[in-house]
């Protein structure tokens, strides 16, 4: 089986065409290739595939299989392989998600995409849509106690849920304490992602992100956006600005005309290969 691993700004998947290849389980699949000592490591596993709704469509499974509705830094690489490979020679994309058509632009330099522009739709802010248990129509700065600490989160889903808390310093969070107890806290029925953000100045913001199902990743492309979104909820920072992670930089925009977040960065190919199903699920196996 054919594969093509690629990555935005750190955030590591392994796509496959499946416009010529058949997965017929990729929940078993995702974690048999996403695992980096004995798969072909990665976050997660991204299938691409052809549409009745939009152009294409991206399939998203995290590294422990299970299925995630939207990947931002994924599906500005789903662009690149499509235009890359000839399947497409359109610089104005739609692919469709988890149900929900987003809708692309890229930009092409000698014949290959280097960044990608994705209109990633409204915020949604209705704490029974995210879903996370609270009062009130938002959950903005809301209290929440994890392991016998006190935070404040402000809640937000671009398709999938997140928890944004800003803190002082990031680099010295023990993120792989503290990041599975967000995710799995009682009040978010679906889990959560979770972003620990230092706010640098009205237009620049760092971040960390502990993904569920797959914990912390270099980047989370719907996580930054939720962040721009909390940020300018809480009156930090603009509406436009720079989320710095550990893999590189996106920037983002919460439009005040449309009320849609708009995301910006770069896709890149690793390299190609195949594996043989059986023979790596023999290998993942192995103890």
């Amino acid at each position: 089986m054919k594969f093509t691993k690629m990555h935005g700004i750190g955030n590591d998947y392994i796509y496959i065409d499946c416009t010529k290849e058949t997965i017929e389980n990729p929940e078993e699949l995702a974690p048999l290739v996403s695992d980096r000592h004995k798969g072909i490591g990665g976050d997660g596993l991204i299938l691409i595939k052809g549409s009745d709704q939009a152009d294409f469509e991206m399939a998203m499974y995290n590294a422990d299989g299970s299925y995630g509705k939207m990947c931002g830094n994924g599906i500005r690489c789903v662009a690149k392989y499509v235009y890359d490979n000839g399947l497409t020679d359109k610089t104005e994309l739609s692919v469709v998600s988890g149900g929900s058509v987003k809708y692309l632009r890229l930009t092409v330099q000698d014949g290959r995409v280097e960044k990608v522009r994705v209109n990633m739709g409204e915020p949604i802010l209705d704490p029974e849509k995210i879903p996370v248990t609270g009062k009130g129509e938002t959950l903005v700065g809301e209290t929440i106690v994890v392991d016998n600490e006190v935070y404040e989160m402000t809640c937000v889903s671009m398709g999938n849920p997140h928890a944004v808390v800003f803190l002082e310093d990031v680099e010295q969070l023990k993120l792989e304490e503290i990041g599975p107890k967000f995710e799995n806290h009682e009040r978010f029925p679906d889990r959560i992602n979770t972003e620990f953000v230092r706010r640098l100045d009205r237009r620049n913001l760092q971040m960390r992100v502990w993904e569920r199902g797959s914990g912390e990743t270099m980047a989370c492309g719907t996580g930054a956006c939720a962040v721009a979104v909390a940020a300018a909820l809480n009156g930090i920072a603009e509406r436009e600005v720079t989320v710095h992670l550990l893999g590189g930089d996106l920037e983002i925009c919460w439009d005040e005309t449309d009320n849609c977040v708009y995301m910006t960065g770069p896709a890149a190919t690793v390299f190609t290969g195949e594996f043989d199903p059986e023979e790596l699920r023999k290998s993942v196996k192995q103890r």
